[in-house]
């Protein structure tokens, strides 16, 4: 496996622990969410919008998966995507 930086790494860590001792339960790692679909645009086709999630897993007793993002910075276009996830209905948690 390759991650994007240490601290994601270190991150992946914690919650393969957390997955052992069955805090939380299907860990996925790079999950793409599909924000808008493709489109044309004077006569181009642009393709889908999407986001991808480092990290998204169940935790114990929820009801709803949680997806998380390893962030050292926040930039305009996460936060594009971090609004058009909560019209779509999920909450991003941030690990800084």
């Amino acid at each position: 496996m390759s991650f994007d930086s240490r601290r994601e790494f270190a991150r992946y860590l914690e919650l393969a622990l957390h997955e052992r001792v069955g805090q939380i339960s299907d860990l996925r790692r790079q999950v793409v969410f599909e924000l808008a679909p493709a489109v044309v645009i004077q006569g181009r086709k642009r393709p889908a919008l999407r986001y991808i999630a480092d990290f998204v897993y169940r935790e114990d007793g929820a009801d709803r998966d949680t997806v998380e993002d390893v962030k050292g910075k926040l930039t305009e276009g996460y936060r594009i995507k971090r609004h058009l996830m909560a019209v779509l209905g999920f909450e991003i948690k941030e690990i800084r």
